[in-house]
This record gives structure tokens, C-alpha cells and sequence, in this order.
């Protein structure tokens, strides 16, 4: 390992029960120097700085040895060497699933893979495995992945609003970008209620729900064996195990492994949850409020409202509110959307 390279610079020193408020006092005027580290010991902190400007003169000024931090480029495209009419199509955005960065390229980049994944691994200090995904697929919701750089694992711990979920980037499905959906559900949720979440995951939904709600129950099912298993494992992490019971089930046949009707059902399943709107409709009370997320052209989706409000007729339901949101882009024109759905049994509308 190289010797830490020290440099002579001006700071000021201030008590350790003073440091955040001053650091980031200097951080906003830019007076905190970004290539020398602040050093401490046991009673005070030193931070270097550019200059002394008259406000900084109250604090008791010193010259001393700051060691030399490695400037990392902020940004991976300006690591990555290849020719210059390729760079546009670099990625601009990826998912970030605890210390693993999924990424997507077209087929143009596909070559220099290795080298965006060690690009990506420089500009992010907390990731330690970069992956080239392929687009989710299938009722378990897999896809191909590919490790580029880093680790060789798929296994990773994700934090969101003080809860952690252990994923398999591998095996299940996980969307970080889904984190204030996630919340924002969870807030919806009245004391007392019945949620079934029908495409669990590894339980997501379930677990914020149980932690940031007063449900009376939430049963979390998934057709993905090793998405159970990550569940029940992230049910009891989150100290939950009374509240969420977890299921290795198949969606459609929910109305059997459910011992009660639902007063509210999240429908996670994009591209295929208008397939099992009816199983959802078969668990509903006589008013439920059903969470579901698709993923469809913007031209299509009065289309697919009218689709789901056929197969509720069908079933003596009426869809009586709808709340559409377009919640991330998925591809040109093409969105993942979430729709808020009143559904209420005829009887119970009469």
C-alpha cells in the first residue's frame, strides 16, 4: 500500500460538537478544500480550507499537515475509453440494489462492457459488483445477468426508509425506484385492514406496510421459491413475523390459500397483472382498493382501464375510481404506471 501523501495547508480547528454544523457551513460557501481530508483528534477537528475569509476569522486559525484524498471523477462516462459517435448511447441512469449496480446496454456497447463496468466501479464507492442485466421476464419475474465487474456475487443487502431487504439480483425481482411507491402505500393503509399482496417478491410492499401502517394482516405470495425464502428471511429481519405471512403460491389460485377476503390488494406484476385482475377480484371484500402497476404505452392505457372494467362487470364489480400515475419511463412512450382502483361489489353499491 502507498504512503498517504500529506500537504500544508491553512484550516480552521473547532470542537468535535461543532463539526457538522461548520463543515457544512464551509461546504455551502465552497471554502472546505475537496482534495485534502479533515483530520481530528481526541477534542478537536481540522478542516482544511481555500482561504480565510473574514467569517472564518472567529475560529481559531491554523497551518497544518492534511493528507491528500484520491479524486475520484464524479461521473463513469468520462472513464470509459471508446470511440467518440458510442458515447451518447452511454446509459445515462441504472439501478442501484444495495452495493449492486444493474445496468442495461444496447447491443452497440455490449463489447465494452468490462470497461463501463470498471468505470462504474471508480465512481461509486459503495459498489462492489456491477451487473449487464436483460429486460424482467416470466410470472417469477427473472432475468439474465451478467457480472461484469466487481464481485463475483448476486446477493446483496438493500436499505430504504430503515428497512433492509436482502435480494438475489439473480434469482427475484427488486426495484429500488419503486421506494417512495412503496411508502406512499404503505400511508394509504387504514388500521385494521387486510392486504394481500399478490406478487410479493421478496416483500417489499409487505414489510413497509407492516412497519409503517397498522394492518390486521398482510399476506405476501409469490410463485418464485427463492423469492420466498428471501422474504421470510427479510419478514423477520424487519421484526414483522406477527404481522406479514408469507406464501409460495401461485397468484391465481389465491382465493384458495387465503383465509379471508382483502380490503386492499397490490398487484406488482407489469406487462401480465391484467391477466390475474379476476383471482384479485375473487379475494376482494365488498369494497377494496387495489394497487396495480403495469407497464404500457401511453396510447394504451385508456384501452387497458376498460379491459380491467370489463373483467369487473363480468364479476358483479364496479371500478368506481381510478388514480393513474405515471410512476418511471420504461422505454419511448412506454411507461410504468400505477393505478389506485376503487372496486366495489354491486350489492354493496345498491
Amino acid at each position: 500500500m502507498s504512503a498517504m501523501v500529506k500537504k500544508k495547508a491553512p484550516g480552521i480547528c473547532v470542537q468535535l460538537s461543532q463539526a457538522e454544523p461548520v463543515r457544512r457551513y464551509l461546504f455551502e460557501r465552497q471554502l472546505l478544500r475537496e482534495d485534502l481530508a479533515i483530520k481530528k483528534d481526541e477534542d478537536f477537528i481540522y478542516f482544511p480550507v481555500k482561504e480565510i475569509t473574514e467569517d472564518l476569522r472567529s475560529y481559531t486559525i491554523v497551518t497544518a499537515s492534511f493528507e491528500e484524498k484520491e479524486i475520484k471523477p464524479r461521473f463513469y462516462k468520462d472513464l470509459v475509453n471508446l470511440p467518440d459517435h458510442l458515447r451518447a448511447q452511454l446509459p445515462t441512469s441504472y439501478d442501484m440494489v444495495g452495493d449492486i449496480i444493474l445496468i442495461k446496454l444496447p447491443k452497440t456497447l455490449l463489447r465494452y462492457q468490462k470497461k463501463i463496468g470498471k468505470a462504474l466501479l471508480q465512481t461509486h464507492k459503495n459498489i462492489r459488483t456491477v451487473c449487464l442485466i436483460d429486460p424482467v421476464a416470466g410470472e417469477l419475474r427473472t432475468r439474465n445477468v451478467t457480472i461484469i465487474a466487481g464481485e463475483n456475487r448476486t446477493l446483496t443487502t438493500h436499505t430504504e426508509y430503515g428497512l433492509s431487504y436482502d435480494v438475489d439480483v439473480n434469482t427475484t425481482y427488486f426495484s429500488p425506484r419503486l421506494a417512495s411507491e412503496r411508502k406512499r402505500v404503505a400511508g394509504l393503509v387504514k388500521p385494521g385492514e387486510t392486504v394481500v399482496d399478490m406478487f410479493a417478491g421478496v416483500a417489499p410492499f409487505s414489510v413497509m406496510i407492516a412497519r409503517y401502517a397498522q394492518p390486521k394482516m398482510v399476506y405476501a405470495i409469490d410463485k418464485n421459491k427463492e423469492a420466498v425464502r428471501l422474504a421470510k428471511q427479510n419478514v423477520k429481519q424487519n421484526h414483522v413475523l406477527d404481522t406479514v405471512e408469507v406464501l409460495h403460491a401461485d397468484a391465481k389460485n389465491v382465493e384458495q390459500v387465503i383465509p379471508t377476503k382483502a380490503d386492499r390488494i397490490i398487484m406488482n406484476l407489469p406487462f401480465s397483472a391484467h391477466a390475474f385482475f379476476s383471482s384479485a377480484l375473487n379475494l376482494a371484500n365488498n369494497t377494496c382498493i387495489i394497487h396495480y402497476y403495469d407497464i404500457v404505452k401511453e396510447e394504451e392505457i385508456d384501452a387497458r382501464i376498460d379491459a380491467l372494467k370489463k373483467i369487473a362487470k363480468e364479476q358483479n364489480f364496479s371500478l368506481t375510481e381510478f388514480s393513474v400515475r405515471k410512476i418511471k419511463t420504461y422505454a419511448p412512450r412506454e411507461f410504468y404506471i400505477g393505478i389506485d382502483i376503487t372496486a366495489r361489489n354491486h350489492a354493496d353499491v345498491a
